[in-house]
């Protein structure tokens, strides 16, 4: 799982951040799906991804909201 700080999802571009989301969202439906099967050991892992997901859903919104400015 990639746990990436804000600083470098701020570095991406809105494409790289929609990349980004998809890619943390299809790790999250696998992690669910372990999950249901008990096949996950750390259950940790789903509270982290979750969160991963919000922090750059907000970065990709706000650089959304800044091109809508310019």
């Amino acid at each position: 799982m990639s746990n990436k700080k804000t600083a470098e999802l701020r570095q991406k571009d809105v494409a790289g951040l929609q990349a980004e989301v998809t890619e943390l969202q299809t790790s999250y439906f696998k992690l669910r799906m372990q999950k249901a099967t008990q096949q996950l050991s750390d259950v940790s892992q789903l509270k982290q991804t979750r969160r991963a997901i919000a922090r750059a859903k907000t970065v990709l919104a706000q650089k959304q909201a800044a091109a809508v400015k310019e």
